[in-house]
């Protein structure tokens, strides 16, 4: 089969290797889409690759081409979307339903091979069945769907609040989506770029403000108080302060972005989480018990009622040999306004 072989920083290789041989209990699925994930970048372009030489992705859709002697709920030519999270199930956060903190998960794409290639080999466990009115392209888009849903689902979110979402790119997106699904009073997201913020609006936010312009706006539209919830999305020092600075008193705050640098923040901006009695979250993945959660359901029925809108997410589509190209994109600063997507025939 053809796969993208990460080999070292920068050094991604179309090449020709073996289809993988399955274990009793794993399901041989043939891609048939796969995303970049802002995780992959650092991956890429940086030195935050577990090891060399590595398929990347897990963000992935396709059809089940052979199963293992053991699987029992999954068929050949089932339509499927990846569950990249492999927890052992044993320990006692598996057991507490806790996956996301298992402490010896495997994740494909990032600790074992992933979907940028023909096929990827994955547990029975780890599909997720589609049935046939779901595209493979909006099946690759449901583990960033439930990403965004699970850091809701952690503060938890019971609507009636002004939301400000920090960062508008897809996990932005997708949280706004959701914010709007369950009840916000009103969605407000920031972001630097015009484009993000215009897609943004499409996709339903009640207001959008460029925070590379500084001006009171945000205080007027929750009347001074500030915003009872705020989605941290960018992992970026600058969103990371401004979660603070613009979050009403007793507000609830969640970091979903991951930051790849050390953040500072001053004392005087740090003592508002105490002046505030401000609720810090963070949210890490995307799972919940019963595994892989309600995040993965809840993003299938909502994707068959259209309340949620997957399809405007993509910007931009590959075929997996032009995956070095896509890659060229990441390397020109706000030329990626959107998902990656790369696709196989």
């Amino acid at each position: 089969m053809k796969a993208a072989v990460l080999h070292a920083k920068n050094d991604i290789r179309l090449e020709e290797v073996e289809v993988p041989a399955l274990k009793p209990h794993e399901i041989l699925v043939r891609v048939k889409a796969t995303g970049i994930c802002g995780s992959d970048l650092p991956r890429v372009m940086g030195d935050a690759a577990h090891h060399y030489p590595i398929i990347l992705g897990h963000e992935f859709s396709g059809l089940v081409e052979s199963v293992g002697s053991g699987v029992t709920k999954v068929k050949a030519g089932e339509r499927i979307a990846g569950i990249p999270l492999v927890p052992c199930q044993k320990c006692q956060d598996c057991l507490n339903g806790h996956y996301s903190q298992c402490p010896f998960y495997s994740f494909i794409g990032s600790r074992v091979n992933g979907s940028w290639a023909d096929y990827v080999v994955i547990p029975e466990q780890n599909a997720l069945p589609l049935g046939d009115d779901i595209s493979f392209e909006e099946a690759a888009l449901v583990e960033p769907s439930a990403v965004a849903l699970h850091g809701l689902n952690l503060i938890p979110f019971q609507g009636g609040e002004h939301v400000a979402i920090l960062g508008g790119g897809n996990i932005g997106l997708l949280t706004l989506q959701w914010a709007k699904i369950l009840g916000a009073r009103s969605v407000t997201v920031f972001d630097i770029n015009e484009e993000k913020l215009e897609t943004a609006r499409q996709l339903g936010a009640d207001y959008t403000i460029n925070s590379s312009r500084p001006d009171n706006q945000w205080k007027q539209i929750t009347e001074g108080r500030g915003f009872g919830v705020v989605m941290e999305t960018a992992g970026a020092e600058a969103t990371m302060r401004m979660s603070i600075q613009i979050a009403a008193n007793k507000a609830n705050v969640c970091f979903i972005g991951t930051p790849i640098r050390d953040l500072s923040f001053p004392h005087k901006l740090f003592e508002q989480l105490n002046r505030k009695e401000l609720t810090l979250k963070g949210s890490w993945m995307s799972y919940s018990a019963p595994y892989p959660g309600n995040e993965w359901g809840m993003t299938l029925d909502h994707i068959r009622s259209g309340k949620l809108n997957l399809k405007d997410v993509v910007h931009y589509r590959f075929p997996l040999h032009e995956i070095n190209q896509a890659f060229d994109l990441y390397r020109q600063p706000g030329s990626v306004k959107g998902k990656i997507l790369l696709l196989n025939d």
